[in-house]
C-alpha cells in the first residue's frame, strides 16, 4: 500500500504523529511550549487557498518548519486575536 492511499482517520494519526515529533524537536532546542496542534496550525495556514496537498508535500512542510517561521506565525495570529486554534 502505498502511502498515498490513507483514509482521513490514518492520515490524521500520520499527521498529528509527524506534528508530534516536530513538537518535540522544538522543546529539545528551547521552545518549551510549543504543541503538535500549534505546528499543524503554523502548516496548514498554508493550505487554506489550494487545499491539503499530497502527504509527501506535507510531511516536508511539517518536517522543514523552522522554528522562526512557527514564532513568526503564533506572533501574527496573537495579533489577530486567534488564540492558535
Amino acid at each position: 500500500m502505498g502511502m498515498e492511499a490513507l483514509n482521513d482517520e490514518e492520515l490524521a494519526s500520520t499527521i498529528e504523529m509527524i506534528c508530534s515529533s516536530k513538537a518535540e524537536e522544538f522543546r529539545l532546542i528551547g521552545y518549551e511550549h510549543v504543541t503538535a496542534d500549534d505546528i499543524w496550525s503554523c502548516v496548514s495556514s498554508k493550505y487554506e487557498k489550494g487545499g491539503i496537498p499530497p502527504l509527501h508535500k506535507l510531511v516536508n512542510d511539517v518536517l522543514s518548519l523552522k522554528a522562526t517561521s512557527l514564532m513568526n506565525y503564533m506572533t501574527i495570529s496573537a495579533y489577530k486575536g486567534s488564540p492558535f486554534d
